[in-house]
């Protein structure tokens, strides 16, 4: 299992590096919320973002259509961007796992940590990073 207190700055550079579609759980349409901002930054720098939240299934978020579900989203997934609260991990993980093709990647935003809720998909050999901000990490990292 990965330690999820460092992350070296090659690990980082590879997962961010191999990365092209990104599932954006938790996407806000508020331009204020740091899902927006973020899912924004993403799309900026070539990646294709699909954002999901539930409660605006359907809509749009900066020209993206917004999915329910990840099982919804109508291509293979890269990497799962994570803006839930710690708790819901687990879910995510859960429905990771359930879907045909797996992401490589549960990317934890900031503050959005739980070591046990990650284990099964470590053990399904799918990489995990918590606590972290791919739009600090890209150019911090000079991506």
């Amino acid at each position: 299992m990965a330690d999820h207190d460092h992350y070296s700055a090659e690990d980082l550079r590879d997962i961010l590096g191999s990365v092209r579609t990104i599932a954006l759980l938790g996407a806000s349409p508020k331009p204020d919320r740091p899902s927006f901002g973020v899912m924004r930054f993403l799309l900026s720098k070539g990646y294709t973002v699909y954002p999901v939240n539930p409660g605006q299934a359907g809509k749009e978020i900066l020209g993206q259509t917004v999915y329910a579900s990840m099982a919804d989203i109508p291509e293979p997934i890269d990497m799962v961007d994570v803006f839930r609260a710690p708790e819901y991990l687990g879910e995510v993980v859960a429905e990771a796992l359930a879907l045909p093709n797996r992401p490589k990647v549960i990317w934890g935003q900031l503050t959005v940590r739980d070591d046990e809720a990650v284990k099964p998909a470590e053990a399904a050999g799918i990489r995990v990073v918590m606590d972290r901000c791919p739009a600090i990490e890209i150019p911090r990292l000079g991506l």
